[in-house]
């Protein structure tokens, strides 16, 4: 018998999932104490279900059944529910067989697979979910296929396996639907898990986001609190739907003008959102009652969860697995809420006072809420507006990687702002991040390089650096301070992106036109010589220029200084209004104004007040404003032409810059590249030595010998020069008859290890001779033999010495690195990463992007070295380490790169027992 309790049960296969409709749902394997639920569940489900589950009437499930269905040795038997509560909502069982179809145990690899799902919770997306875990079970249990029979009438599960991404075969049996499933991944599967994963978030978010009704729970008869400011909030930004308030002591209809409720079940209308008010140890009543009515999302604004300690870590972790249990999504705890300006929703669950900030094209994320404070007021401030805040607190649930599901897809954002702590998952959120990048900018400012309290995510052993150059190989803007995440975000959301860096300088004072000019030079611009149109200009003179600038090939953006007017006339107004004329007749490239004490400009450019919506998008897939008509352009252009305007020239010439980066960003990566497939690639014979390796080792991390290492690199065409010890003279010597004159002689002790510098290696030792005396030469500088551990090694061509990294971050995922070898580039933190798996794409960038390419590529009359080889070599260790998790570190060094072809001479080789739940296994919330 198998419980949950039992140490044989498979723990690490439960799941949270997102289903198609946002909702969510636990899945988990059945165990003998599930019979009751069984029982329940199956008289819940249709004739028709049943018939077409067992292919005849089968109207209710026998003791024989029920034993069948719940004894498992999960292994070759394996059964998984999906659960909502307590329920069971679907089913999903294999038995593997052999090749005459009959219960069998490994070495065979099939199975037979059926699933059954509530009537109730079909078109949900269930079944593609069971199916997907029930296949990474099938996989680690060494199943390679499943086989199913289906009636041609259950149009339904046919569809199920047809839509996920398998190879499969199909074919006509005795009445029924014979299929044959390849359980491989293939690109088509993950691009179907990924689509169904994005699509199902994306709900989650926007069941949160627009609500049809909302209750505030927690809400004081005195106006006072956290309760009643929300309640206030929602009432007087104009809410559209249903609003209520809760709070036990009620004894008064109404509570701040809202219908008041003592209890949630009071309420005789359904709940969509709830915001929760309540102190800490109220919650779980809070949570549980609003799981009984049905509500679809809550947001927690409640504090005393993991930022007080371990404690409230504990009390946070039990708040996730009930708002779960009810199939919920959570925003918080420690939340300062959500903010939809669409005017059909008109939502502002937060605690920003009304009136809501107007609405615009920024999406805005935070996890922290005097952040969130900071961000509203200065894009307020500033004039923009947003189209949707989400302040998650200690995002224990919903995070950013989910608000980027959203935005994704919302055609009411344009550009995604995120203040984050921590990264959680970098893998996913960079997967997710170049793929919104692609389509609307992503600027992300982080607050620290550590894991604050309350936010119970996996820890990064990545430097910040790497972190950064990481986010930016996805496509997102990275900044320093949230002022910066303002001023870049104001500029994306105003201005169409620039065709490449070259700007043009104007304005009517010469000191602070060279101000801008030796800005735009610090952050890599090509900016053109100052127009100096002097301190008389006037408002003509601008836009006269301004339309100059605009209109020559010769510039891609144009930034506009401007000081305050030393005669009695102030004309800020018509300034503005110039300088929109002239940005709305030649609307395709960016402008951005620099002011010294001009507040009233900065008004005057920015949208004409509360409730005005911004300008349509314009940094979409590289697209730019409408061109006006003739008769329009010299006319007035209205407040909808929006110019960002900055008090300091670097702050706009940073905003310029990295919108420059970004756009060509987006023009590079039009084609990500391919993942080449190398024939010579022996996966199979990898996994095999890999298990053989892992056999018998614990949690631990084991490092190969080098001959373990060259063997498994071996099966991905990676060939590790051989070396042969060398204990005494005399050993060096047969070695070296064995290999052939000239060798080199190399100490592999773990302090000298590629330490050349400090004199543990000799090269090009051509006679007998030389290598005695070499020998003698080491043992006597630096120790014996037995501390040495000396070695012989051939002699390959000289060329570029450099080293080729991979590491498996906790957070991160694999990470392909590359540098040169040597204590300068080491010194100078010289190496470039990638994530892994690189294209093609991301491996000749790589070994472009360190400071010292330029010794690779012929430098001061050298020969060019063999890149091709190199890119090739990067490849194929990204292939090793994506496609086998056991490999956690694989370090090449040094790696000689000659004119052609390159040699490995020494690898290390790190591996440990998989991770249960990898971004690349099937579609799964954070466990916390």
């Amino acid at each position: 018998m198998t419980t949950a309790s039992d140490p044989s049960y498979p723990a690490h296969w439960e799941a949270d999932v997102v289903l198609r409709d946002g909702g969510t749902a636990r899945i988990r394997p059945i165990t003998t104490e599930d019979a009751g639920r069984l029982v329940s569940f199956y008289e819940q489900v249709s004739d028709e279900s049943k018939y077409y589950r067992f292919f005849a009437p089968y109207p209710r499930l026998s003791a024989r059944d029920v034993h069948r269905f719940t004894h498992h040795d999960y292994v070759d038997r394996v059964g998984l529910a999906a659960t909502v509560g307590e329920e069971f909502i679907g089913t999903v069982r294999y038995d593997r067989i052999g090749p005459d179809g009959r219960p069998a145990s490994a070495p065979a690899d099939e199975a037979e697979v059926a699933f059954l799902v509530q009537d109730a919770h079909q078109g949900r997306g269930v079944a593609s979910a069971l199916l997907e875990h029930i296949g990474a079970v099938a996989r680690e249990r060494g199943i390679r296929r499943f086989a199913a029979e289906v009636l041609p009438a259950n149009n339904k599960m046919i569809k199920v396996f047809k839509d996920a991404g398998y190879e499969q075969k199909r074919s006509f049996e005795d009445g029924s639907v014979h299929l044959t499933l390849d359980l491989e991944p293939t690109a088509e599967s993950l691009a179907v898990q990924r689509a169904r994963e994005q699509r199902a978030e994306a709900r989650s978010v926007q069941r949160l986001l627009t609500p049809r009704s909302v209750a505030v729970i927690g809400v004081s008869r005195s106006g006072g609190g956290v309760g009643a400011a929300a309640l206030r909030n929602l009432r007087d930004s104009g809410f559209r739907g249903h609003l209520y308030a809760v709070n036990e002591a009620a004894t008064t209809d109404l509570l701040d003008g809202v219908r008041a409720y003592r209890t949630l079940a009071a309420v005789d209308a359904p709940v969509d959102l709830a915001v929760i008010a309540v102190p800490a140890e109220r919650v779980p009543e809070a949570v549980a009652a609003c799981g009984e009515h049905g509500v679809q999302g809550l947001v927690v604004l409640s504090a005393g969860y993991g930022e007080s300690g371990a404690a409230g870590l504990d009390r946070q972790r039990e708040l996730v697995r009930q708002v779960r249990s009810y199939g919920m999504r959570l925003i918080g705890p420690n939340a300062y809420g959500v903010i939809n300006t669409a005017p059909e929703v008109g939502l502002n669950a937060s605690l920003t006072p009304a009136p809501a900030p107007i609405r615009g094209r920024i999406g805005l994320f935070t996890q922290s809420g005097a952040i969130g404070i900071s961000l509203l007021s200065a894009l307020l401030r500033r004039g923009e507006g947003l189209s949707s805040f989400v302040s998650a607190g200690n995002r224990a649930d919903v995070s950013g990687n989910d608000i980027l599901q959203y935005w994704y897809e919302d055609e009411a954002t344009d550009v995604a702002l995120m203040y984050l702590e921590t990264l959680g998952n970098p893998r996913k959120f960079t997967r997710l991040a170049r793929r919104t990048a692609a389509v609307k900018p992503v600027v992300v400012a982080r607050g620290g390089r550590h894991t604050p309290a309350g936010h119970v995510v996996p820890g990064t052993r990545l430097p910040d650096a790497t972190v950064s150059a990481l986010l930016r190989q996805a496509g997102v803007i990275r900044v320093g301070t949230v002022t910066e995440l303002v001023d870049v975000g104001l500029l994306l959301a105003s201005q169409p992106l620039p065709a490449g860096p070259r700007v043009a300088i104007l304005g009517n004072s010469e000191s602070l036109g060279v101000l801008t000019y030796d800005a735009c030079l610090a952050q890599g611009l090509r900016p053109g010589a100052p127009r100096d149109l002097t301190t008389a200009a006037t408002p003509e003179d601008f836009r006269t220029a301004l339309r100059a600038a605009l209109g020559s090939a010769e510039n891609d953006a144009v930034i506009v200084t401007v000081i305050p007017w030393v005669n009695e006339q102030d004309p800020q107004d018509d300034l503005a209004d110039a300088l929109r004329d002239a940005v709305a007749a030649y609307p395709g490239k960016p402008v951005a104004v620099v002011h010294v004490e001009l507040a009233e400009l900065v008004d005057a450019l920015s949208p004409a007040g509360p409730g005005t919506a911004p300008a349509a998008p314009t940094t979409g897939p590289l697209r730019a404003r409408p061109r006006p008509t003739d008769e329009d352009e010299g006319g007035y252009a209205g407040p909808d032409v929006r110019i960002p305007a900055y008090p300091a020239a670097e702050r706009a010439v940073r905003a310029v810059a990295e919108a420059v980066r970004y756009g060509q960003w987006r023009r590079a990566n039009a084609d990500a590249g391919q993942v080449p497939e190398y024939e010579d690639i022996d996966e199979a014979g990898a996994a095999a030595r890999l298990a053989a390796l892992l056999a018998g080792v614990g949690d631990g991390v084991l490092t190969l010998s080098e001959p373990d290492a060259a063997a498994l690199l071996a099966h991905y065409g990676i060939r590790v020069l051989p070396t042969l010890p060398a204990p005494t003279a005399d050993a060096a010597v047969r070695a070296a008859r064995s290999m052939g004159y000239p060798v080199a002689l190399k100490t592999t002790a773990p302090h000298l290890r590629h330490r050349a510098d400090l004199g543990g290696v000799r090269l090009d030792l051509a006679t007998e001779a030389d290598l005695r005396r070499s020998y003698e030469e080491l043992t006597d500088l630096l120790g014996t033999p037995d501390e040495l551990l000396p070695v012989v090694q051939a002699m390959v061509p000289r060329g570029v010495d450099t080293v080729v990294r991979s590491v498996i971050d906790p957070a991160a995922g694999a990470v392909l690195s590359f540098g040169l070898a040597g204590v300068a580039s080491e010194l100078l933190g010289d190496t470039a990463h990638r994530l892994v798996p690189a294209t093609d794409r991301d491996a000749a960038g790589l070994i472009r992007s360190i400071r010292t390419a330029p010794l690779l590529f012929g430098w001061r009359g050298s020969d060019p070295v063999d890149t091709a080889a190199l890119e090739e070599l990067l490849l194929r260790l990204s292939r090793l380490v994506d496609d086998h998790p056991e490999v956690v570190g694989v370090t090449l060094e040094p790696v000689v790169v000659a004119t052609e072809g390159l040699s490995v001479l020494s690898a290390a080789v790190r591996v440990a027992h998989p991770p249960a739940r990898t971004d690349l296994g099937p579609r799964t919330l954070p466990s916390y």
